[in-house]
């Protein structure tokens, strides 16, 4: 009992510490994180144009996107274990890092033999270069692996540490590019690489030094398969949301050439400013969900839902007038027709505090597999709507497109999530239930016992029983 007692209470400080500090101190990383990308994507866009800039956002997407699904989403799973019951387990910190050499090594080999599909879709970076991509692979997933596990492992500033990390070391690798005389499209893969190894060593690195590969055990086989069960049920509703975020920027590179993706990805960019709160609030709540248990976590989830999408809802008329204001301004005027479609891609972000806040509670409940449903509904409103509108409308018509499923799927995900917490009546409504279920259960070889219950005071759930109510069902009786 008093073992019992310490672990709770042990679970309720680690929950506590993932609070209001936690979610500051996140937001503030992923703010910082953002505004790195946007120097760094203001600087390729100055520097190199807008087709070298459409190709820097597809490169920073498609080797993380290969990395993680074919590791099964082993970072999401990684957060999930590492913060639930199983954290004490010495089988499964080595059972994690084994899977994650294994990701990295078979994501590699993927994007090699990928290379001839992928050359089409970046006319300035030649062949030999997307096969040294592949390295990117590698980095991106250990990087985003190492970050988990500090997520998981409620080592907060270690996660922040490597969030931001990861975007600004692209800067000094990039402007020692530019030094030693690269241009264009060589620069941005130069920085990509040196950026990312560097990013890598500072996540492992975080890991090694804040104890992770003490007292280790010996990998699982089961372990592992229950890790990778868990992980592609999440990684698919995950894979789902970057369809979403993401699907318009390949079919705008397909349909209008990378130079209309470079209008539309400084829109994007500059819209998605508003998922830093959303993005903070699940970052934080989603190892605090796994280690509250679902009762307590569905009361917080009830209580949070309206506040989070008060939050962001609240941010859209700010944000609507500093892209009319900051786009021309830093971009050029080149960039003037990136202003209407963040306008519209802002509304249907309105509402991302309650659709992130919903995918942390499934996630750390245990049910990723109904956040893929709902990342499922806003899939198929984006691709429908995309080839509709697109081929017409151009980087307006990714925006609607877009906005459009991000209300879908916002909608879809808080009725599940509502659904998952809704408070739980079962002990009322089976006793009700019990007569009608012992009828059911009889059966003509089965005799209808004769007894009487025994009579209840007036103080009994029922009521007193008369003799006159007659025989009862044995079941009855031992329920």
């Amino acid at each position: 009992m008093t073992g019992t007692a310490g672990q709770n209470h042990e679970t309720t400080q680690r929950s506590a510490a993932l609070g209001r500090r936690s979610m500051v101190g996140n937001l503030v990383a992923q703010g910082s994180a953002v505004a790195v990308v946007f120097v760094a994507s203001l600087l390729v866009a100055r520097l190199s144009g807008a087709e070298v800039l459409g190709e820097y956002a597809l490169l920073r997407v498609l080797p993380w996107l290969t990395g993680v699904v074919v590791s099964c989403g082993l970072p999401l799973a990684s957060a999930y274990f590492l913060a639930g019951e199983r954290h004490d387990d010495p089988g499964l910190r080595p059972t994690l890092a084994l899977l994650a050499a294994a990701g990295s090594a078979a994501g590699a080999l993927l994007w090699l033999a990928a290379v001839p599909l992928l050359a089409p879709l970046f006319p300035t970076v030649p062949v030999w270069q997307l096969t040294l991509l592949a390295v990117t692979v590698v980095t991106q997933l250990l990087t985003v692996w190492g970050k988990a596990c500090c997520q998981g492992r409620a080592d907060m500033r270690g996660a922040n540490l490597v969030i931001v990390a990861e975007e600004f070391l692209f800067l000094p690798a990039y402007g020692a590019a530019l030094l030693v005389g690269l241009r264009g499209a060589d620069a941005v893969v130069a920085g990509l690489l040196v950026g990312g190894t560097a990013a890598t060593v500072t996540s492992l690195g975080r890991l090694a030094r804040t104890g992770f590969g003490h007292r280790w055990g010996r990998p699982s086989r089961p372990l592992a398969r229950e890790v990778l069960r868990y992980g592609a049920r999440g990684q698919l509703g995950n894979v789902l949301l970057l369809v979403n975020l993401r699907l318009d920027f390949v079919i705008v590179d397909a349909l209008s050439g990378p130079a209309v993706l470079g209008v539309y990805a400084v829109a994007s960019k500059f819209a998605e400013l508003m998922r830093l709160p959303a993005l903070a609030m699940h970052y934080v709540l989603y190892p605090r969900f796994s280690r509250d248990g679902a009762r307590r976590a569905g009361d917080e989830v009830r209580r949070l839902l309206p506040r989070a999408t008060a939050l962001t809802a609240a941010l859209v008329p700010l944000m609507v007038g500093a892209a009319v204001i900051a786009l021309p301004l830093l971009y050029g005027q080149k960039f003037d027709s990136a202003v209407v479609p963040a306008c519209i891609l802002l509304a249907g972000l309105a509402v991302e505090g309650a659709a992130a806040v919903s995918t942390a509670y499934l996630f750390g409940v245990g049910r990723p597999g109904m956040n893929s449903l709902g990342m499922g509904a806003g899939v198929a409103v984006t691709v429908v709507l995309d080839w509709l509108l697109i081929p017409r409308y151009g980087a307006v018509g990714a925006a609607v497109a877009s906005s459009i499923a991000y209300l879908v799927t916002t909608a879809v995900l808080v009725t599940l999530t509502r659904f998952v917490a809704r408070p739980r009546t079962r002990t009322r409504r089976s006793r009700y239930a019990q007569p009608v279920l012992s009828v059911l259960r009889r059966t003509p070889t089965r005799p209808r016992r004769l007894h009487r219950r025994r009579a209840r005071g007036a103080g009994g759930a029922d009521g007193p029983a008369s003799v006159a109510a007659g025989p009862r069902h044995g079941r009855d009786h031992a329920a």
